[in-house]
């Protein structure tokens, strides 16, 4: 399994917009690729100058999957992420492999 992580931090002028296109686009438009098996989005629990910070992580099944989407997917995707909210964030995104789970 592949953990896609994605953190974002936006500024507070614009993180209830981003937050609710990120809910009602966004995330939607990933998960219809079908590359992922779920989908989360966080609130990191920090106090930020600058901006709120969230993490949006996508649990993936194969690197073959998350290859696909890297290639076929993501570009597009963060490009239209970019020009709706050019100068009001910044993110760096982090590929996990897991290695174990527990519940």
């Amino acid at each position: 399994m592949i953990l896609y992580n994605v953190t974002v931090s936006v500024d507070p002028s614009k993180a209830e917009e981003w937050l609710s296109w990120m809910r009602t686009k966004h995330i939607p438009d990933v998960m219809a690729t079908s590359c992922f098996i779920e989908g989360k989005i966080s609130k990191i629990q920090a106090e930020e100058a600058d901006g709120i910070t969230f993490s949006v992580m996508y649990l993936c099944s194969s690197e073959e999957l998350m290859e696909t989407y890297s290639k076929q997917h993501a570009p597009l995707l963060q490009k239209e992420h970019s020009e709706k909210f050019q100068g009001y964030f910044a993110a760096f995104r982090t590929l996990l492999t897991v290695i174990e789970e527990f519940k």
